[in-house]
């Protein structure tokens, strides 16, 4: 009889955000806001959940790696995650592990964490120990599609709400355009509120300097992605001159970029994705390699897994939040006063509704 922590089954679906809407950032338009879910079920009955954010890219590659990585996984031990990921990266390494086969490892990977805890009745992050109760949250958004008087109500909106930092996009074909909605935002919340922007790769170095010296007197917290995410010594370049903090990571499925910018003291903030890292596990050593460094981590997009995986180290700087799953989930993160506070139900301490899943 296996274990009852056997993986018995697993499921996708996928789903919309009722908030769902067109968008645009220097780099890319996206019609729709869409995401899919990993659902698996162990030998005593507990399930575990997680998700990825998929917009509308690759939908039959995405499939086609979530197919295969349910038969490399089907009949693991759930409490062993990480054995499952060395299984994985042996059995992908032909093809390529990095890339879409590690967003559909990593989805079985949270999906796991959150079975395991469950069955010991316990919050994935009290798993790991906690270093605080709490941490930072700030708005996200802004993006290019957005006429003035939308990016500003959105942003006045996180304020209202006790957000205390917001960012938006920058890198749009018009630089002046840039400054010009920086300017407004700044005016829209004060100085008490801090504003970053992110270009999204979208700027060549010459550019995103003179952004940064355009925009040094409106107190920009820090400035994302601002070139392409494999130009480290321009990183190292902006780092010298830009006169504000650089963020970067996202685009990242492994610590390659982080040791490389590390080396040339040309970072100051760690953004890394979880699902593009493929696994909590590299999660967690990416952020302890940025704290050997002395740099903060500050994660991408996943609120609902960055805000307890925050929880477990040294170096949370804070967390980014959308709104996009919060209808679709039961326990959306709480937070209050511009701090969010993890879940304490066992697992990730949320669930998707029913309601919102189709079949994949």
């Amino acid at each position: 009889m296996p274990p009852p922590t056997t993986i018995r089954s697993i499921e996708f679906f996928r789903a919309k955000s009722t908030r769902s809407l067109s968008i645009r950032d220097a780099t890319h338009s996206i019609p729709e806001i869409g995401f899919v879910i990993t659902r698996i079920t162990l030998e005593n009955g507990v399930t575990g959940e997680a998700y990825l954010l998929s917009f509308h890219y690759n939908p039959g590659a995405i499939k086609g790696a979530l197919d295969d990585v349910r038969e490399l996984a089907l009949g693991k031990d759930a409490s062993r995650p990480g054995e499952f990921l060395l299984h994985h990266q042996k059995e992908s390494e032909y093809f390529g592990v990095l890339g879409i086969n590690q967003w559909a490892c990593g989805s079985v990977n949270i999906a796991m964490w959150d079975a395991w805890a469950k069955t010991i009745g316990q919050p994935v992050w009290k798993l790991f120990g906690a270093y605080r109760d709490r941490v930072p949250l700030y708005g996200s958004g802004g993006w290019l599609s957005y006429s003035i008087d939308e990016l500003l109500d959105e942003v006045r909106a996180y304020v209202k709400r006790g957000f205390r930092a917001v960012k938006i996009k920058v890198g749009s074909s018009e630089p002046a355009r840039d400054l010009e909605r920086l300017a407004k935002v700044r005016e829209a919340v004060g100085d008490g509120i801090n504003i970053m922007m992110d270009a999204n790769q979208g700027l060549n170095l010459a550019s995103a300097l003179r952004l940064a010296e355009a925009a040094r007197p409106l107190r920009i917290t820090w400035f994302e992605e601002p070139i392409a995410h494999t130009n480290f010594a321009g990183y190292q370049q902006l780092r010298q001159h830009a006169g504000m903090s650089l963020a970067m990571g996202e685009r990242e499925f492994d610590t390659v970029a982080l040791r490389e910018l590390i080396d040339r003291n040309a970072i100051d903030l760690w953004q890394p994705d979880l699902l593009r890292l493929g696994s909590v596990e590299a999660w967690r050593e990416s952020a302890a390699l940025a704290a050997a460094h002395h740099i903060p981590v500050l994660p991408h997009y996943y609120k609902e897994y960055d805000v307890p995986l925050l929880m477990t180290v040294s170096n949370a700087f804070g967390a980014e939040s959308f709104d996009w799953i919060d209808d679709l989930i039961t326990d959306p993160i709480v937070m209050r006063e511009g701090f969010a506070y993890p879940n304490q139900g066992a697992g990730w301490g949320f669930s998707f509704r029913e309601s919102f899943l189709s079949s994949l």
